[in-house]
């Protein structure tokens, strides 16, 4: 018996190891793997906890949580746009989550009220223009936009994108949705083409002379500015990066946030993931790889991030943007936005 028990003691710092070890995560994310995985690595080297990581569309993930239910394996969602992790609460795919930490580390404006999600980075919807053709002193905020000087000179990607959503339901919450509309018809008016492409084509059709102005994230044109590919780089270099309503309420912000399932089974795990996620060291890592901006007050913005200057952003509640984001597309589609 003795000699049972000594063996026992020998073993048992092994078997702890092993029980530490087998500590997981699952992560449902939206961010493609590259913004993300490594990132990931660090927290599994630094905690021991291991993340499985499941990478989709956004709104594939949203519905598969939704078709899984209470046997979903997921234990995070990692998604981009408020307004999709307003939807992922209203459809009770996330659970409430206290954490000091994290309330202390993310802004109010940047989570969700009741802790049912955190922000991670913010992007800016702004204008990019050529200045060869546009002087920047004409430009000024999103609502000038309608202005008829305009006409035939904007391009904008679909109203089906929640980008584009997100920026009208802000407008929505600022000016009234009876307003909104108008400035949305005019704004129409303006299109030098039929809505199309994503961000980058926009950024494109602005280099070659198709518009002469466009709305798009700022975390596009960091990324096609550092491009690999030279076609790319040589069109992000023809734009110039303009920040609308800075005398005003400031140029219009989303992000990329965090929660986790009501299905989760690793949820202490979990909460040490978002808590890892909002770090000093992580934000100022992925806020450089994603050319996103840290939620985090004091983390210092990327090289490239610099070069674009400071900026007031608009500081409304992100869950307005998910609040208003059925009315922004009614509105999007009676203003012939398509």
């Amino acid at each position: 018996m003795r000699r049972l028990f000594c063996t026992i003691l020998l073993l048992s710092p092994l078997l702890l190891s092993s029980i530490a070890n087998s500590a997981e995560v699952n992560v449902y994310s939206a961010r493609k793997e590259a913004l993300i995985k490594p990132l990931l690595k660090r927290f599994t080297e630094e905690t021991g906890i291991k993340v499985n990581l499941v990478t989709g569309k956004a709104d594939a993930l949203i519905k598969r949580l939704e078709v899984e239910g209470k046997n979903s394996p997921a234990d995070v969602l990692l998604t981009v746009d408020a307004a999709r992790l307003h939807r992922a609460k209203q459809q009770n795919l996330l659970q409430k989550v206290h954490s000091d930490y994290l309330s202390k580390h993310v802004p109010q404006n940047y989570r969700d009220d009741e802790g049912y999600w955190y922000g991670l980075s913010l992007r800016s919807r702004v204008i990019v223009y050529s200045p060869e053709r546009v002087p920047g002193k004409q430009l000024s905020s999103y609502e000038d936009l309608a202005d008829p000087k305009w006409q035939k000179k904007l391009c904008v990607r679909s109203s089906s994108n929640v980008y584009n959503q997100s920026l009208v339901a802000s407008l929505i919450a600022h000016n009234g949705a009876e307003a909104t509309e108008k400035w949305a018809k005019g704004l129409v008016n303006n299109f030098a083409r039929s809505p199309k492409g994503g961000d980058r084509d926009q950024v494109k059709a602005v280099a070659v002379g198709q518009c002469d102005l466009a709305l798009v994230n700022t975390y596009y044109v960091g990324g096609m500015l550092e491009s690999k590919v030279e076609a790319e780089k040589k069109a992000a270099s023809k734009v110039s990066v303009f920040w609308p309503n800075q005398s005003s309420r400031g140029a219009h912000v989303n992000l990329s946030g965090i929660g986790i399932t009501q299905s989760a089974q690793h949820k202490k795990e979990a909460i040490k993931l978002l808590e890892y996620l909002v770090s000093d060291a992580a934000q100022t890592w992925y806020a450089k790889a994603n050319y996103e901006y840290p939620v985090v007050a004091g983390v210092a913005n990327s090289a490239l991030l610099k070069q674009w200057g400071e900026f007031k952003p608009d500081a409304i509640n992100m869950d307005l943007l998910g609040k208003y984001n059925a009315e922004a597309v009614l509105l999007m589609d009676r203003a012939g936005w398509k």
